[in-house]
């Protein structure tokens, strides 16, 4: 008995580790601070203009759902962003939108996912995850709608703009900003050579250095610093103790123990692939391994609508993330979020199943 608990305890370690080394400064990091400026630096109006409860459905559900183009996140990365962007009161539908495309849209993971496991389940992947990206979205915007009429009243009561932020500075310097401290989260997770990598974010420091020197207010970056550390001391630790249950959980019941269950595209397998995506914490592109190895669908073992449905579910939620999302939006809105993100992947991996796989 001590055997199982102390291995149950190291794997648990193990996964924090695996997750600290593989997360901490690549992608965790620069998500918080690009977080902390949409809650410090970002106009109201801005924020309202695109994802407000009252903007146009085909411009803030569109500009969402294409997100995870420009942004290579997983589940937990996007979560500063969605908190960032939800604080700055966006609408729940938008928002949601976001949060599912983030992760599930990575251009990276589409094209491995191509490249690995075949262009016909890449291709659906991509188009399914725009689709349930905006279905969801408008779901839970139509579930929800008090969310939305309390941040028409809280939007009310703000001022357009940030305390402290001068009217005077360029319209580039925001952009430009951003724009940087993307390129730094996705040059950081790409696998570019290691000297490449810290050439070029070592440059895109420079310049966002530059930037706060010369066009930013001192009472600004104060902010900005306050803003990522309410951030990060709300997320962080949940997310690796999240991830620490998980390493805990898998000790006692390892993925190749659902293998014989994926064979068919029948209901229960597909359902049972998108539940078991939405439980595991699958980094960004290591759900493509995952499913074509451990689970065999590259061997023939795994049949294709519950590799889709794992697929859809597997980025975009994951046990940790549940937890955060819980403490972020609270129990019901995520409850709510969680099982349309299984229904709609089953409802994917079925019609994937029935007609390519």
């Amino acid at each position: 008995m001590a055997d199982y608990i102390t291995g149950s305890l190291i794997s648990g370690l193990n996964a924090v580790i695996e997750y600290l080394a593989a997360h901490t400064l690549t992608c965790l990091v620069p998500a918080f601070f690009i977080a902390g400026a949409i809650a410090a630096f970002i106009k109201k109006d801005a924020i309202l203009k695109y994802f407000s409860p009252d903007a146009r459905k085909s411009v803030s559900y569109g500009i969402a759902s294409v997100s995870g183009i420009v942004l290579a996140v997983c589940s937990c990365t996007i979560l500063p962003m969605f908190a960032g962007i939800m604080k700055k009161g966006s609408g729940i539908g938008p928002a949601i939108t976001f949060l599912f495309a983030g992760p599930a849209i990575n251009i990276l993971a589409i094209i491995y996912t191509a490249t690995v496991l075949g262009a016909d389940i890449g291709i659906a992947r991509a188009v399914f995850a725009v689709l349930m990206a905006i279905v969801i979205g408008l779901i839970m915007a139509t579930i929800f709608k008090e969310y939305d009429t309390e941040a028409r009243s809280a939007a009310a009561t703000m001022s357009v703009t940030p305390a402290g932020v001068r009217e005077e500075r360029p319209r580039w310097v925001n952009p430009a900003f951003f724009v940087m401290l993307i390129l730094v989260l996705i040059i950081g997770a790409s696998s570019l050579d290691m000297v490449l990598r810290l050439a070029v974010i070592y440059l895109l420091t420079l310049g966002i250095a530059v930037l706060l020197i010369y066009f930013f207010e001192r009472d600004e970056v104060t902010e900005w610093g306050y803003e990522i550390w309410d951030l990060v001391k709300k997320i962080f630790p949940i997310l690796v103790g999240g991830t620490f249950i998980v390493g805990v959980i898998a000790f006692f019941l390892p993925p190749e123990t659902f293998q014989p269950f994926f064979g068919t595209n029948s209901v229960g397998s597909v359902f049972l692939g998108a539940v078991v995506g939405a439980i595991l914490y699958m980094p960004t592109l290591l759900e493509v391994p995952i499913i074509g190895g451990t689970f065999g669908y590259t061997q023939g073992l795994m049949a294709g609508g519950p590799a889709l449905a794992l697929l859809l579910s597997g980025p975009t939620i994951s046990l940790p993330s549940i937890l955060v999302l819980t403490r972020i939006m609270g129990a019901k809105k995520t409850a709510t979020y969680v099982a349309l993100v299984i229904l709609f992947s089953t409802i994917a991996g079925l019609i994937y199943g029935t007609f390519f796989g």
